[in-house]
Parts: C-alpha cells; sequence; structure tokens
C-alpha cells in the first residue's frame, strides 16, 4: 500500500562534470552528507496581448525558457584520507571557486622556526596559498622562500619536532573559470520520484563558524532538474536515469561548532573571543540562459568575485584586540584564517590573505562588551583572495 515518504529516507550524491550539464557517473565515495536540498524550478512567464474576443487568459506555448536555482545545506563532517582523495563535498566547493583541487601528501620537518617558517627535508613542492596540517592544526603557505623552505600565514601551536612529518591536505583555490556539478537526490522506497540537478553552479558558499555545528551553505543556478517521473532520453546527455549506487560505508561524525581556531591581524594572533563567524562567496553569476535556439542554460557566465569576512568578539585590553581596531580604523589590510575542527580528517581551513576590516559595532547591550564586525571584502592580486582546505 502506498504510504507517504519519510524525509529522512534520502541521499545525496554529487560529482564534477566533464562539460556544463553532461551527468557524470557516480559511487559510493560520491556522496555527501547534506541537512536539506532546495530546488525551485520555473518557467518564464511572458504577456500574451493579442485579442482573443475575450477576457479569459487562453494558456502560454509550451518550450518556454525555464530557470532552475537551489539551496543545499551541509555540516562539516569527517573524512577518510587514507582512501579518498577529497571529501565528497569536494566538486561543490571545486564548483564554488573553480580551481583544479591541489593535493599535498605530506612531507618531513628538517627546521622549524617560532614565526612559522618551515624548511624541509626535501623539496616540498608547494604552491603558495596550499595548506599544510600537523597534529590537529591547518595552515596555509603565505610565501615560498626556496625549494625547501615555506613561510606559514601563522604559527603551529605546537612547534614541530625535526624529523616530524606534516599531514596530508586537499586546497581550493579560486579560478576566473568556473566548474559545473551534477547533484543526485534519492529517496526510498525505490518507487518514489529520484531526481538530479545537471549543470549545476555555485552563485554563493557560505561557511557558518561557531554555531552548533559548522555549516556550509550553497547556492546557485542549474541547466535543469531531471526526474524519474518525468524523465525522457537526452535530459541531461542522458539515455536513462542513474541508479543509485550499492551504499558503501558512510561516516556521520559531525564537528562541534565551537571546535577550532581563529587567526587574525597584520601580524596574525590568535584569538579565544570569537563568539559568531562567517565567510560568504559570491560569484555573480550572469548564466548564458537568454540565447535563442534553447530554453535551458547554455554555459556559465560568472561575474566579479566577491569574498566577504565577518565576525563578533568579546573586546578585551589586550595588544590584538587593540591592533584589529586600529586596523580598522586605518583602513589597513588584515590576514583572516578559521580553521573548523581541530582533528585529522575533521578540518578546513578557509584563508582569507587581505581583508580592510569595517570599523566595528559596540554591542553593550549583554553582560560584556561585543564588537561586531559587518562583512569586511577580501582583496588580492589574481584569484587569490581566498583559499579553503581540508586536512
Amino acid at each position: 500500500m502506498a504510504s507517504y515518504i519519510s524525509s529522512q529516507a534520502n541521499r545525496f550524491y554529487t560529482a564534477l562534470e566533464s562539460a556544463y550539464g553532461s551527468v557524470p557517473a557516480i559511487t559510493a565515495g560520491n556522496r555527501i552528507p547534506a541537512l536539506k536540498l532546495t530546488v525551485r524550478q520555473q518557467t518564464e512567464v511572458t504577456s500574451r496581448k493579442d485579442k482573443t474576443g475575450s477576457r479569459t487568459f487562453v494558456g502560454l506555448p509550451a518550450g518556454g525558457r525555464r530557470r532552475t536555482s537551489f539551496q543545499l545545506q551541509t555540516y562539516l563532517t569527517s573524512w577518510d584520507k587514507g582512501s579518498a582523495a577529497a571529501p565528497g563535498y569536494g566538486p561543490l566547493f571545486q564548483s564554488a571557486l573553480g580551481g583544479t583541487p591541489l593535493t599535498y601528501g605530506g612531507g618531513a620537518v628538517s627546521s622549524y622556526t617560532a614565526n612559522g617558517q618551515v624548511a624541509f627535508a626535501a623539496a616540498h613542492g608547494l604552491r603558495a596559498g596550499q595548506a599544510v596540517a600537523l597534529a590537529g592544526e591547518i595552515r596555509f603557505v603565505s610565501a615560498i622562500v626556496d625549494a625547501s623552505t615555506v613561510q606559514l600565514n601563522a604559527p603551529f601551536t605546537v612547534p614541530p619536532a625535526n624529523g616530524t612529518t606534516l599531514g596530508a591536505t586537499v586546497t581550493y583555490t579560486p579560478s576566473t573559470e568556473l566548474a559545473s556539478a551534477s547533484i543526485f537526490d534519492f529517496w526510498s522506497p525505490a518507487a518514489a520520484v529520484q531526481r538530479l540537478l545537471c549543470g549545476a553552479a555555485i552563485d554563493e558558499l557560505e561557511i557558518a563558524i561557531n554555531g552548533d555545528y559548522h555549516e556550509f551553505h550553497f547556492s546557485g543556478m542549474a541547466q535543469d532538474v531531471v526526474d524519474t517521473s518525468s524523465f525522457s532520453a537526452s535530459a541531461g546527455q542522458l539515455q536513462a536515469f542513474p541508479q543509485e549506487p550499492a551504499l558503501g560505508a558512510f561516516d556521520y561524525s559531525i564537528v562541534p561548532g565551537n571546535m577550532g581556531q581563529a587567526w587574525l591581524g597584520t601580524t596574525a594572533s590568535q584569538f579565544f573571543t570569537i563568539t559568531k563567524a562567517s565567510v560568504v562567496l559570491r560569484n555573480n553569476l550572469d548564466m548564458r540562459a537568454n540565447e535563442f535556439g534553447s530554453s535551458l542554460p547554455r554555459a556559465i557566465a560568472p561575474g566579479q568575485r566577491d569574498v566577504r569576512g565577518a565576525f563578533d568578539l568579546y573586546s578585551m585590553d589586550d595588544q590584538a584586540t587593540a591592533a584589529l581596531y586600529q586596523a580598522a580604523r586605518q583602513q589597513s589590510p588584515v590576514t583572516m584564517m578559521f580553521q573548523l575542527g581541530q582533528m585529522a580528517g575533521q578540518m578546513l581551513g578557509v584563508y582569507l590573505q587581505s581583508v580592510i576590516p569595517e570599523v566595528p559595532e559596540f554591542d553593550d547591550g549583554k553582560a560584556r562588551l561585543q564588537w561586531q564586525f559587518r562583512p569586511s571584502r577580501a582583496q588580492g592580486t589574481n584569484d587569490d583572495e581566498i583559499v579553503v582546505a581540508f586536512g
């Protein structure tokens, strides 16, 4: 007997597309721990001005332009660094930033200085902006000193001893062009309507910090939504609607929102007083959706990238807090780095190398004075305003 479908009987997968709108094959490793997927498809409504002899609306012709938008929310969760090249939701981060992921397998430290300069026993092969990890901490390379030495954006809290091996990371960097992804929405029972989004382009990525759990919010536009109920050949460049892969092991471990680190300032200092923070990337997409001969978008057309960081903190009478206020008043750029999580395989780092902070608002309505730094825009030189890494 037919019955209601539980909203818990839902599984999500995502994979990068080789061409816009071309749905790729997926495996159990493409599964992601999403909270909610909202999809809205609307047909462009135009007015009819022909005289029909009455005031009755007689309808619009089929085949009008379709607009598909979506929102996807997920938590920061564990990923198996040993068996997976990247986290399951890596394609979404690659779609949001655009660059090909940079993988670092680790390297042995030969010397380390207190200001965060690391010398390796062999050539490191790192690039500026790429991440390294050590004992539950993640850092970014702010400068390449030479083939075996790098300068980190902030020092490790526990200096690595000579011979220590830094851990593996996957780093996502910005690019001028953006990639598209497919998002699969499978349900139980199998007779329920199954869906997938093809040509999904991320217009906005928000990383929410210090909530109950660390969250990622993706929103954007897709070429089309394909489903089992109305599927026809060639939809999503498919001949048949794809079957869900056989379920494999899946880690539901999520990371508490209070776990992590914050490093801010003209000279990076660790802050323990952050009460709320967020980093938002907007791509200002303008899809190729108005061209003659198609009712669906034909490509992604990204606009100017807009990256902003915002945070609230308790005011203190220490030097680092005063320096942050002074930088805002003088419009001096600061670095901003947030590390989410503090265990290997459960860490995400987001690094903004140059942000001019807005002058904070004073919130004196509570027992302790708080400063509210409104969203402040990151800047760079060539696709380097933001870097996101998993470790």
